[in-house]
């Protein structure tokens, strides 16, 4: 009996890094770490900047560590009502609006990802369009507050933003690469409708591309306030970022707990006081969910990356 053959190693001339690689390699890891820490550290100092003193953060005593650890920023918050208003209302738009989103999202998508829907190349060059080419603010505005009377309505934060065209394609790409058109043809022999075949198969097999465009539009809701600072004049309307624009930008804590502050620099002090915390409190709900969604993320941001 012959022996059986042994697997042939054969090493690539290319196995050991010349002098040039390693020093090109090792260029890049360097401004790839600078680059790393000029994102990381602003966040990093926010962070630390929220539990130290007011004195040592206008000061610029705290750089790496804090200084004078103290809850009091976040205590400060706690006590501001209208903060916690726009925290509740925050966390409504972003429901509202993420789950009306992924509704119309979703029903457009599917329609454009079958086969035997006439004429949909010409309907997604229609709906292509806006993503190059917009009215403009001014008829934006004068559609929601005239023609449709969403003046200091949440409806008109809402439905301003509409389907995100981007994130439509992403989805119909999902649905014509990932899923067989021949089980949808399956199901409607079984006499199965075409909105039954959208819940009990289609949905079901796209968790993935759903947690990431929710996600997609999550975020973007929560980081809103352009909208809310056009259509809402009503205060006990705005949404967390209002607040905290007012915050950073006016530096005027008096402008959101309506009191009466006439000594400029007692009213920068308060303001820094409790801003870092606030942009902490704004971010965690994203750094929660986010946790939630990771394991779909990755599928689901490489949908129509690969052909084939």
């Amino acid at each position: 009996m012959s022996q059986a053959a042994k697997p042939v190693v054969r090493h690539s001339r290319n196995s050991r890094q010349s002098r040039g690689d390693v020093i090109f390699e090792t260029i890049v890891i360097i401004l790839l770490a600078i680059l790393a820490l000029t994102i990381i550290y602003p966040l990093y100092f926010v962070v630390i900047a929220s539990f130290s003193e007011a004195k040592a953060v206008v000061g610029g005593e705290v750089i790496f560590f804090p200084r004078g650890i103290t809850l009091d920023n976040y205590r400060e918050c706690f006590k501001n009502g209208d903060l916690m208003l726009g925290y509740k209302n925050s966390f409504c738009l972003l429901l509202i609006g993420t789950a009306v989103y992924l509704f119309l999202t979703t029903l457009c998508a599917y329609p454009l990802s079958r086969r035997d829907l006439w004429g949909r190349n010409g309907i997604m060059i229609y709906c292509t369009i806006p993503m190059f080419f917009g009215g403009g603010l001014i008829p934006t505005y004068l559609t929601v507050t005239k023609t449709l009377g969403l003046r200091n309505s949440w409806w008109a934060v809402i439905l301003v933003g509409g389907i995100a065209t981007y994130n439509m394609i992403i989805m119909r790409t999902f649905f014509m690469s990932s899923i067989p058109f021949e089980l949808q043809e399956a199901a409607e022999i079984d006499g199965s409708t075409p909105f039954l075949t959208l819940i009990r198969i289609i949905l079901p097999l796209s968790i993935p591309v759903i947690c990431v465009i929710g996600l997609y539009y999550g975020v973007g809701i929560w980081n809103s306030y352009f909208s809310a600072l056009i259509y809402l004049s009503d205060k006990n309307k705005w949404p967390l970022q209002l607040f905290l624009r007012q915050i950073l930008i006016n530096a005027d804590l008096s402008a959101v707990d309506g009191g009466d502050v006439s000594d400029m620099a007692r009213r920068a002090m308060r303001a820094e006081i409790i801003k870092y915390a606030i942009c902490v409190l704004a971010s965690i709900p994203m750094l929660i969910i986010y946790p939630f969604i990771q394991r779909y993320f990755v599928k689901g941001v490489m949908i129509g990356s690969v052909k084939g």
